[in-house]
């Protein structure tokens, strides 16, 4: 096989964007050069460049294209409209089957043919989420200037340019050429090969391998930390962020002025990380450090004295602008900020912000009354809800919208609200995302319910749900968060009674799909646990259970006596029996009442009645006691008069009054299984 490689340089690309313009290249690539079966595909990709490296064939080889064409028959025109496409004529057609058929023989196709052929369509289509013009005259676009396109087959040039219908494209064409560093290196070089490319970037100081930029980085300011006793606070997205701003990491570590240490710790590490890229550093005992880390694109003559003090000038500034907020915002009182949010418009079909407040301080304190928490935190959460959303008008808030709850929780200590109801404003907004905890304090965990509860009612009340991959108002997260919060917290609370009191005064048909939709979230959830989606669907088959602790706890005894011999056999005695009820209840069903023991014929069915009335009254018993265990144990005894049952038993019968009892008999069974769950949603 031959190596192709192809380097796209540009002018910088955006950090967001270079991933999945590599991705991009190699999946249309891949497509592009289908018939040359590309294999060992390696993308590349970094601030000002990416590139692809894969192996393909050397060549096409000759085929015998057919393509059928118009129906026999067809008008003349769709026959003519047929050779004219493919530049033939009748008579290089043949019938076959009823239809005209070209077959075509076509000769083999060079890889540095069909490269050349394909690439300029490619990038004047390359997808960029948004690309622009540069010069004068050409239409052709790219997400920064495009200044040179290095394509190799085994280290040999493909000459294609992009010019077409008259655009030169910038004049742009294939070459073997590359550039190095912008500062260190910046003269072009040779490229021989896919290694040699990446040796020659090395030694330009271009570092064109993305994890490595990352490891370097995530190495470097953890160095740069432990020599000043400071540990790195663990931030992924930057480092993916500023690896795809630099070439050459370079870590630094710069001084933050002491006049700024009095500020919130997130406070500072938002700013620094909006506004500068840069990392925050916290002390051993949790505390924000007097440090700062930053990620130069080159190392310095001066071990980069000039450019930390430059930075440190560039971070004072900024925190002046950070305390200017954190000083006003304190002179409002967070109370006094309520009105205002009856300014501030939440949605157009479900008024403002202030007008949610108040439902969701109302709706904490009931959460709290359900968790069976004093009068105070009762009281308590309901003051949080109401002041949850004050700080949305604070001018820090306004800067950092990522500070919301933060800075209210803050702002309310400082106004000497209880700390239970700054820790619940600060918290309320827990989990953010999915790898983040959950709140644990009472309170909060009351407002924090109240928050996305009344949110998800509100929306299904005006049909505003999730489509598809579409969810705008991150009401599946919202779903997500809730049922973690109970699940994390072990909250007995019944849950569908909580969606009625969101939903109160609520219209909606939509409205009603919520229960189903928070189901449904809990589903995935436990799927991607490992769980069995099908028990989990057995167990819901009769609605989502309010009471999520009760229902998993169901649904995990149940999980394990079908893994047991008794439950595997018991859900095939459940299955036929179901197979059974189906067929014959639409003959003369339904087959439903108390089996009459008079007509018992057999000691088989007479065992089965008396295990099945002992049973259904057992499992009754340990389903209210929430011993499910012993629940789905004495459902798994019924196995042996089952067995027996059904090896002696005709159902059947040939009259027709003990037939229809048989049957009675197998639906007080299936009542008796679908106190645990619908077994026949289970595989197996």
């Amino acid at each position: 096989m031959a190596e192709f490689f192809l380097e796209l340089f540009s002018e910088e690309i955006p950090a967001g964007a270079q991933e999945k313009a590599a991705n991009d290249l190699s999946s249309l690539l891949t497509t592009a050069l289908n018939g040359l079966n590309p294999s060992n595909i390696r993308t590349y990709y970094g601030t000002r460049r990416i590139a692809i490296a894969l192996d393909v064939d050397a060549e096409i080889p000759a085929r015998t294209l057919s393509e059928r064409g118009p129906r026999d028959g067809a008008p003349e025109k769709a026959l003519a409209g047929f050779t004219r496409k493919h530049g033939v004529t009748p008579n290089d057609l043949t019938l076959e089957n009823g239809f005209w058929v070209l077959n075509k023989d076509l000769p083999p196709v060079p890889a540095s043919r069909r490269i050349a052929e394909a690439l300029p369509d490619l990038l004047w289509k390359f997808p960029w989420p948004k690309s622009m013009r540069w010069g004068n005259g050409s239409l052709f676009t790219w997400i920064r200037p495009l200044r040179r396109i290095t394509c190799l087959l085994d280290g040999s040039l493909v000459e294609f340019d992009l010019s077409r219908d008259g655009d030169d494209a910038h004049g742009l064409r294939s070459g073997t050429q590359s550039e190095g560093h912008r500062f260190l290196s910046p003269e072009a070089f040779t490229v021989t090969s896919a290694s040699q490319w990446l040796s020659s970037l090395t030694e330009r100081s271009v570092i064109v391998d993305a994890e490595e930029r990352r490891t370097m980085i995530r190495e470097g300011v953890a160095a740069r930390a432990a020599e000043h006793d400071a540990l790195i606070v663990q931030d992924e997205g930057l480092v993916n962020e500023v690896a795809g701003l630099v070439e050459f990491p370079e870590t630094l570590i710069g001084k933050i002025d002491d006049a700024f240490m009095d500020l919130p710790p997130e406070v500072m590490q938002v700013s620094m990380r909006i506004n500068q890229r840069y990392f925050a550093l916290r002390t051993k005992e949790g505390k924000a450090a007097p440090l700062f880390a930053f990620v130069a694109n080159l190392p310095f003559a001066d071990n980069g004295a000039l450019t930390i003090a430059g930075n440190e000038r560039v971070l004072r500034a900024r925190f002046a602008d950070a305390r200017h907020f954190w000083d006003l915002d304190r002179k409002t009182p967070l109370a006094e900020r309520v009105p205002a949010l009856d300014a501030v418009t939440f949605h157009a079909k479900l008024g403002t912000q202030g007008a949610r407040a108040q439902r969701i301080s109302s709706l904490a304190g009931k959460i709290a009354q359900a968790m069976g928490l004093d009068a105070i935190s009762i009281a308590h959460a309901e003051r949080a809800g109401l002041l949850s959303k004050a700080d949305l008008t604070a001018g820090m808030v306004g800067e950092f919208p990522e500070l919301q709850g933060v800075m209210g929780g803050y702002y309310a200590a400082h106004d000497n609200e209880a700390p239970a109801v700054a820790q619940a404003i600060s918290e309320h907004y827990l989990p953010r995302g999915q790898a983040d905890a959950t709140a644990t304090a009472p309170v909060s965990i009351a407002v924090a319910l109240a928050d996305r509860l009344d949110l998800l009612a509100g929306f299904f009340a005006i049909g505003e749900t999730p489509s598809g991959s579409g969810d705008p108002y991150a009401l599946r997260r919202a779903a997500l968060g809730v049922i973690r919060t109970i699940r994390d917290n072990a909250l007995r609370l019944d849950l569908i009674a909580l969606i009625s009191e969101a939903a109160a005064g609520r219209e909606g048909e939509t409205l009603k799909t919520l229960p189903a939709f928070i189901a449904e979230r809990l589903r995935v959830q436990l799927r991607s646990e490992g769980a069995r989606y099908d028990v989990l669907a057995a167990t819901l088959a009769d609605g989502l259970d309010g009471d999520l602790v009760r229902l998993l706890a169901r649904t995990d005894a149940l999980s394990a006596m079908i893994q047991s011999e008794d439950g595997t056999n018991l859900l095939a005695a459940a299955k036929r029996a179901a197979n059974i009820l189906r067929i014959e209840d639409k003959k003369d069903g339904p087959h439903t009442g108390e089996p009459d023991a008079s007509l018992y014929t057999q000691d088989e069915e007479r065992a089965l009645a008396a295990a099945l009335s002992s049973s259904l009254s057992e499992t009754k018993a340990a389903l209210e006691a929430e011993n499910f265990t012993q629940a789905m144990q004495s459902i798994a005894g019924l196995r042996p008069v089952l067995d027996r049952f059904f090896d002696a038993v005709i159902v059947n019968a040939p009259e027709a009054d003990v037939r229809k009892n048989r049957l009675r008999l197998l639906a007080t069974f299936r009542a008796t299984t679908g106190l645990i769950a619908d077994f026949s949603q289970i595989d197996g």
